[in-house]
Parts: C-alpha cells; structure tokens; sequence
C-alpha cells in the first residue's frame, strides 16, 4: 500500500492529520498485511495510539495499551509543573496513572526522583509497569492512596493526580476515541466533574510533606470550582495556565 493510499483512506475516514497519522502507521507496520489491519483499525475509530502501541509524551514514548486511557498533549503542561516543582532526589506520586506518561517523565527528567504511581484499572496498571519500573518507579493497583505504602505519609514532595473531570452529563459528547475505546472511570468525574478531586484533596494533605504540592488539571471553566474543593483542607491552591496547550492546572501547597 503506496503512501498516499494510506492517506486518503485516513481522510475518508475522517482523520484531521492524515498525513501525520500516516507516517506513524507506515513507520510501525512489520509490513503490508500489517499496514492494511492497522489502516483499517484506525479508519474504524480506533484511537492511534492504541493501534501503534504508543504515544508521544513529552519526548517519551509512552507505550499505551487498548482500553488504556491515551495521555493528552494538554497534560504536558501539568507534568511540566510537576518537574519544575521537584527537586533532585524528590519522592514523587502519580496518582490515577492511566499509562504511567506522568510519573516516566518525572523519571527521566527529575535527577534521583523516587516515584509511586498507583491506579484502580488492571489494565492501566500492566501498562503504567513497563513505562515507570524500567525506569526506576514502583507502580501499585487500587483506589487513589489506599494502596500507597503507609511509609510515604507526609514526605511526598510533588503529587500528581491526573483525575477524571469529565461531568457525567457531558461524557457522552466527547469524540468517540474516548468514549468509546477508553475506561469510563478515567473519563467521568461524577455531576459535576469534580468528585474524585474532592477526595484527593481530602486526603492529600495527609501524604504531603510540609511545602509538598498536588497538582490536578481540570477545565477552564471548572477553575474556580476546582480552586474551592481544594481549599480547606491545610492546602493553599493557586492557578496556572497554558494558552498552548489550553491546560488549566491548580497547584496547591500543603501548609
């Protein structure tokens, strides 16, 4: 299959960036048979990144499985905070990992960084194991902290928790990459879409070190709510942006 067909299949079926899409298709079929499924999975909704088995997150590959949620260029932004705040040797959490894109950065730019990351999806977590335990990091299955070992309690320096904040209501209106081919639970952030930042907050204070910071991404428009459910619980929150990348993350610090 020549170049261009693999292109204009990719625009028939609707894909903004054929070309971009294209190139990564040819780069990772094994050869033509290959090539055509992987067309033809791609051309049927499939998100690419689950057809290639990876995704490009800040300068890393990230290997993502399917049913595995696919990390958002958006999400760079919050990560790059999380490295800016982090200071060489840091004891480090990403929590709700999906594919583990957050704490392998944090890895690999963060000199003698010790990460944990934890999610609740058993798929997520076979996948978030090959991208941070090579690398250095320990990864855990179970809901938010519980399965954090005991011992991390008011020492984390930088916990990242990229939670669900999609309201309930609305998850139906996402593309059909995402409602479809991802875990609902990585989506919907229940009535408002701010139930599972609730709980980290109640919670993260506890796992802080003195000075340490949460940072969570949310939307433009739940900013201020955001900014409110934190507040409260021995965090002080503040509000960075990025035009870019239209990512909105709250950073709060432990007092």
């Amino acid at each position: 299959m020549s170049d261009a067909t693999v292109v204009t299949r990719l625009r028939a079926a609707g894909c903004v960036f054929a070309e971009e899409e294209a190139e990564m298709l040819l780069a990772a079929a094994a050869g033509p048979a290959e090539l055509d499924a992987m067309v033809e999975r791609r051309a049927a909704g499939l998100p690419l990144e689950h057809v290639v088995g990876w995704a490009d997150f800040a300068g890393l590959r990230i290997e993502v499985d399917s049913g595995v949620f696919v990390p958002r260029r958006r999400t760079e932004f919050l990560v790059g905070q999380a490295v800016g705040l982090a200071r060489p040797g840091a004891l480090c959490v990403d929590l709700c990992c999906g594919s583990g894109a957050a704490g392998a950065v944090l890895l690999s730019a963060v000199d003698g960084a010790e990460v944990y990351a934890s999610d609740i999806e058993p798929a997520a977590v076979r996948c978030a194991r090959r991208n941070i335990e090579p690398r250095g990091g320990r990864v855990v299955e179970g809901d938010l902290f519980a399965p954090l070992p005991d011992a991390l309690r008011g020492r984390v320096e930088v916990l990242v928790a990229n939670v669900p904040y999609v309201p309930t209501e609305e998850v139906g209106l996402l593309p059909p990459e995402a409602r479809e081919y991802e875990p609902l639970i990585a989506l919907d952030g229940g009535s408002d879409g701010l139930d599972v930042l609730r709980r980290v907050a109640a919670e993260a204070a506890d796992w802080l070190a003195p000075g340490g910071h949460l940072l969570v991404e949310t939307s433009e428009r739940q900013a201020a709510r955001a900014v409110e459910a934190v507040s409260g619980h021995g965090l002080t929150p503040r509000l960075v942006t990025s035009e870019e990348l239209y990512a909105t993350v709250v950073v709060s610090t432990r007092r």
